[in-house]
């Protein structure tokens, strides 16, 4: 469901209610370095319900979704805001979350596609960049702090969601190409993991007139399952290494109840868009290469629609029972792994904080719980709010407590000059012991990225070309007066007086011999190069 407008499965299930339907509703291929953490190693693939590395070591993708790609904007809401777009991924590392769903519309790929709603000023790197473009950017820089990404195929237009995978404007031909089209373009990218194909597939017309989604009815057009098994295969066959993930439909047979006709048979038990997979046990999706399927229910409290189960005098002692029925059986079975790609709340009920923490309970502690992409980052998500605050900088703390224990963080990190979680900028003081000298030299190369009126951006690469690691390093560079720093990634940099200080990260201390980092910054005044650059004291 979309949740920023407050719009779709929830109003269709407020106009049925009455009827007591439950309803809801540049290329880039850098590949990502190897994770031996939160994310793992390499590609990713399946073993009975757990999702594995290229070692076989068990993954527990614990994400986020970052949306507006989808939408008339055709890339991530916040990029209008006064936190760099790679300050708002700092913040999600660093809460606990390694993997980043991102829902994107057909629209939002088409040649000559434009992305709107940039604060040029505090993103002067994504002037005049296509979506896909901005999208590469995001993608490689999720990849260096080893969070992995889920690309989710949200809508046909940006004009909404649809029930089936294909409208009279967009083909399903359209709807694989354009998959293809991203298989290819991130191939050998190991950030990139996979395709959740289509979201939230449902139910539309009344039965027996059934129109919308259906699962295991064998209607080539409407069945969802043999729908998700043609794009799965054809994606498989550009890039085998990717996870598929499969939602759910909302009513498997497609079509709404009507209890008013008297006819038992045409009413059945429904759950929200895309969060009814009752019937992919005894019609599972079918792949050309195995041990790539995963299935990927939403599931929503109050604030989207107050489903009957949230009355239940046994409330929440009910729930385990609904979650087994619709998706949980399929990991307690060991059918297939689970990956909640949809989940949320605005907690103002407080029936809600009692079902997020009997959902995040339900799906396990530690590496070998269900997976999950918690709806959403974004604070104008219509029905749900998010973690990020309206400044989209400070965190929605009573929610981020409750999703913290379940979190397993990225191996990767990296500090910038944004302000933290809690809003409070990092002032954190030098280390009152200096850093341990460089055995040898360094060279430093400095790279121009970007300039516009009254600022910069650029990039410094300093190699030790020393005989031994330099660990903790930092290096130093100055500035004429009047050059300020406006932000900086993959070091913690400051600035006193005309000089600069890039301080390693603490999940990249060490500066091995013959390696080198590149600190990426922009600033604020006449474009200048670094001066005077220093790794350690030595200067390059």
């Amino acid at each position: 469901m979309h949740r920023r407008t407050a719009l779709g499965g929830a109003l269709t299930a407020l106009a049925t209610a009455a009827a007591g339907v439950l309803v809801a509703a540049a290329v880039s291929t850098t590949p990502a370095a190897a994770a031996a953490g939160g994310t793992g190693t390499g590609y990713l693939h399946t073993s009975g319900n757990k999702i594995v590395d290229s070692t076989g070591a068990t993954v527990r993708l614990t994400g986020i979704n970052w949306f507006g790609m989808e939408t008339d904007n055709k890339t991530f809401h916040g990029l209008w805001s006064s936190n760099p777009w790679r300050g708002q991924l700092d913040i999600m590392a660093r809460l606990g979350y390694n993997t980043l769903r991102i829902p994107y519309s057909n629209d939002a790929l088409k040649s000559g596609a434009t992305a709107t709603g940039i604060n040029d000023f505090v993103n002067p790197d994504l002037i005049g960049l296509s979506p896909l473009q901005i999208l590469d950017k995001v993608i490689d820089y999720a990849g260096s702090k080893g969070m992995r990404v889920i690309l989710d195929r949200h809508r046909p237009t940006s004009a909404g969601q649809s029930p089936l995978w294909y409208t009279s404007t967009v083909s399903e031909a359209t709807w694989i190409n354009d998959w293809k089209m991203l298989a290819q373009r991130y191939a050998g990218n190991t950030t990139v993991i996979g395709a959740d194909l289509h979201n939230e597939p449902h139910a539309e017309g009344t039965n027996p007139a059934a129109t919308g989604a259906c699962w295991g009815c064998g209607d080539t057009a409407r069945d969802w399952r043999l729908a998700a098994e043609r794009a799965g295969n054809a994606i498989l066959g550009v890039q085998p290494n990717w996870l598929i993930f499969v939602e759910g439909v909302s009513c498997p047979s497609g079509g709404l109840s009507n209890v008013w006709d008297n006819d038992p048979s045409n009413d059945e038990d429904c759950g929200w868009w895309g969060g009814n997979l009752s019937k992919a046990g005894q019609f599972p999706v079918r792949l050309n290469v195995a041990n790539r399927l995963v299935y990927s229910p939403h599931e929503y409290a109050t604030s989207v629609y107050r489903q009957a189960w949230f009355d239940d005098p046994t409330y929440p002692a009910n729930m385990p029972a609904i979650w087994d029925k619709y998706w949980g059986y399929l990991y307690k079975q060991n059918i297939a792994p689970i990956m909640m790609g949809e989940f949320g709340t605005t907690l103002q009920d407080p029936k809600d904080k009692i079902w997020l923490q009997n959902l995040m309970a339900y799906t396990g502690t530690g590496v070998n719980g269900m997976s999950f992409t918690y709806w959403s980052w974004n604070p104008n998500s219509g029905d749900t709010g998010g973690i990020a605050n309206d400044d989209w900088t400070t965190i929605n703390q009573p929610k981020q407590d409750i999703l913290t224990p379940y979190l397993i963080p990225p191996t990767g990190g990296g500090g910038t000059t944004s302000p933290s979680p809690t809003g409070t900028p990092n002032t954190s003081p030098a280390p009152t012991t200096p850093p341990p000298p460089v055995t040898g030299g360094c060279t430093a190369t400095y790279k121009q990225i970007n300039s516009w009126a009254g600022g910069f951006q650029g990039e410094l690469t300093v190699k030790n070309t020393g005989t031994a690691a330099v660990n903790p390093w930092s290096a130093t560079w100055t500035w004429p007066s009047g050059v300020t720093l406006a932000s900086g990634w993959n070091a913690t940099v400051t600035q006193s007086g005309t000089t600069v200080t890039a301080a390693a990260p603490a999940w990249a201390s060490s500066l091995a011999a013959g390696a080198s980092v590149t600190v990426g910054f922009t600033a604020n005044g006449t474009a200048a190069a670094p001066a005077t650059v220093k790794l350690n004291g030595t200067a390059c």
